[in-house]
């Protein structure tokens, strides 16, 4: 009895022996493929987490691991871009906040600007006064031979001529009343002459007040008194009845040193000759610029002085 598989011929046995052997085969391959992809799915979810914030140009989003899960909207990642923008969020603040303070400096300084200047106008001198002019002497004011204890003759238009001055010149008496005024002999020169300046002012005698001062301002102006030196020359001519001149020398020490010893005060008794001059405008700013500038004289040692002189004007 012949059986099927002799009537096979045996080339077609061969081929499928083969193929029988082949299976097992392909069955290896795609199970390697499969690994293969989940591990470079897994690779790309790592990618994930070491470099969060990534999106589908660089890591293709179809891989999500159940034990990394993205983070929700309540668990918000912070990068390297967010740290940039907040930052630069509040170098924009900073900037606004600085500008802001820079245009209310600036608006500031041009307002005390403009007061000076106002007063500068109102305080020009009407000519050269003791200090600038050459006829100034290193003797002292005054002598028997010469009637040096004239004004200045350049400190006001209407300084007398030099005969005029001779002629009109000052009593014995006076000559005598000023020589008894000794002049202090100290190692400090320049002390000495601003403190025999001092003692011809207190003394009333104004005249020679100025000039023994405006001496002293001329020849030590880097001095330590120097702030009490041009005040006091400014008082010697506002106490004889000269506040254009003595307006001239308050500004001039303000203006050289406003923290000098002497400087706030200068400031109020220049407002002070400006009421005398009846300037009320420049004497208001005047007032006004010495409450801002020195708080602590106007309420202290100046109290009683500066009110005297607002109640003397009327101000807006």
């Amino acid at each position: 009895m012949t059986t099927r598989t002799s009537l096979i011929p045996g080339g077609v046995l061969a081929a499928l022996a083969l193929g029988l052997t082949a299976l097992p085969a392909a069955a290896q391959d795609a199970s390697a493929e499969a690994r293969l992809r989940k591990v470079e799915a897994e690779v790309r979810a790592l990618q994930r987490q070491v470099f969060p914030g990534g999106d589908g140009r660089y890591f293709e989003p179809e891989v999500s691991t159940a034990a990394q899960p993205r983070p929700g909207p309540t668990t918000p990642s912070t990068t390297a871009v967010t740290d940039i923008l907040i930052r630069l969020d509040a170098l924009e603040a900073q900037m606004q906040a600085l500008t802001a303070q820079t245009e209310q400096n600036a608006n500031g300084l041009a307002q005390v600007q403009a007061r000076l200047t106002a007063l500068e106008a109102g305080a020009a001198p009407a000519a050269t006064v003791a200090a600038t002019s050459p006829a100034v002497s290193t003797t002292p004011a005054v002598t028997t031979s010469t009637p040096a204890v004239t004004a200045p003759a350049a400190t006001t238009p209407r300084a007398t001529t030099p005969a005029a001055a001779a002629a009109s010149g000052p009593s014995a008496q006076r000559l005598a009343a000023v020589q008894a005024i000794a002049k202090p002999q100290t190692e400090d020169a320049g002390e000495d002459e601003y403190s025999y300046g001092f003692r011809l002012w207190d003394a009333k005698f104004f005249p020679e007040a100025q000039q023994q001062l405006a001496l002293y301002v001329e020849k030590y102006p880097r001095h330590a008194r120097i702030s009490f030196g041009r005040n006091l020359l400014g008082r010697a001519f506002l106490d004889d009845n000269k506040p254009r001149d003595a307006a001239t020398w308050f500004l001039r020490n303000y203006q050289a040193d406003k923290n000098g010893a002497r400087a706030g005060d200068s400031l109020l008794y220049l407002a002070e000759s400006m009421i005398a001059l009846k300037d009320t405008n420049r004497a208001c700013i005047a007032l006004s610029e010495f409450a801002e500038t020195y708080p602590a004289l106007a309420t202290g040692r100046l109290a009683s002085q500066y009110e005297a002189n607002r109640k003397k004007v009327t101000c807006n």
